[in-house]
């Protein structure tokens, strides 16, 4: 074998949140706690964009605006004392699709049952890389079943959130892929912008599956799919907008495969799922056993006339 720095066996499986692993917005229980409408809530979020244009922003981000919403309605009571303690307890009243939170200990199976995954010391890793708010993820059902979370965070300060502390969006979301990629989640020593060879990182591209439910998922949709990496899109089976949403994804190649968000092992979104581990896992033994072989060279032989 070579010398390798990371053994190259893991594969990740990467989830947004919103709407892939829950039905609606975590953001609901947060409402339901304060007696806020939700509507009215989004309403305005929606209308800041020319409220930050009037005030001199050209280039914006919907993040933003919606994180400084929470932290407006906390200053001015509506989310009193909101702190990170209570996104946590709220994250608890999350309620996700069928087979979630089962899901992940039937997917790891997939690897620790089969021998020959085991001989080469091939596993699984969950991760939730979300536009939402981590606390709130930390909090949920899932957590125990999750590597790494990447979400916005915010700053608290005098027992209350007061400040943005770090902002996901939709296309940052693909440097949290290159932190999983090359080993920086795992290893601070390791920059995310260091230039690494593929053969150097601790989970290459082919070896990461992400699940997603729509357009504001595709730089991570083109960035996998780019690098030999798995896509898989979801939807409500009771919302039609939500399966031509996705198909239309699929059918203009930006996700391999799609399905409906349900998780119960033997849907068509498990069977998906179990199938393309086997895939990946099947591939990296076979890789791994023609490298061995190709370390130890022929044995020698009998020479004959």
């Amino acid at each position: 074998m070579n010398n390798q720095v990371f053994a190259q066996t893991t594969i990740a499986v990467v989830w947004d949140f919103d709407k892939t692993l829950i039905p609606g917005y975590m953001q609901a229980p947060l409402f339901e706690h304060f007696s806020v409408e939700g509507a009215a809530f989004w309403g305005e979020v929606n209308s800041l964009a020319d409220v930050y244009r009037g005030g001199g922003v050209a280039r914006m981000t919907s993040e933003i605006h919606y994180l400084n919403h929470i932290l407006d309605y906390v200053a001015d009571g509506r989310f009193a004392d909101l702190n990170n303690a209570l996104l946590r307890e709220l994250g608890a009243q999350l309620e996700f699709y069928p087979g979630i939170p089962e899901l992940f200990g039937l997917l790891n199976a997939e690897v620790t049952s089969n021998r020959l995954f085991n001989r080469h010391g091939i596993s699984i890793e969950h991760y939730v890389v979300s536009t939402g708010l981590r606390e709130m993820i930390l909090g949920s059902a899932i957590a125990d079943h999750i590597e790494d979370v990447w979400g916005c965070e915010l700053f608290e300060q005098d027992g209350r959130l007061s400040k943005l502390g770090y902002i996901l969006d939709n296309t940052s979301k693909t440097r949290a892929l290159f932190e999983i990629n090359k080993g920086a989640n795992k290893h601070r020593e390791i920059d995310v912008n260091s230039a690494m060879g593929d053969d150097e990182r601790r989970i290459p591209f082919a070896n990461m599956i992400y699940l997603a439910d729509g357009p504001s998922d595709v730089p991570v949709f083109s960035l996998l799919n780019r690098n030999n990496g798995h896509t898989f899109g979801v939807y409500r089976t009771s919302d039609k907008r939500e399966y031509q949403q996705i198909h239309g994804l699929q059918q203009q190649g930006r996700v391999q495969g799609s399905g409906p968000a349900d998780y119960r092992e033997g849907s068509p979104t498990f069977l998906w799922l179990t199938t393309k581990i086997e895939e990946i896992a099947n591939r990296i033994a076979a890789n791994r056993d023609r490298a061995l072989g190709e370390s130890l060279g022929a044995p020698p032989q009998h020479l004959t006339e």
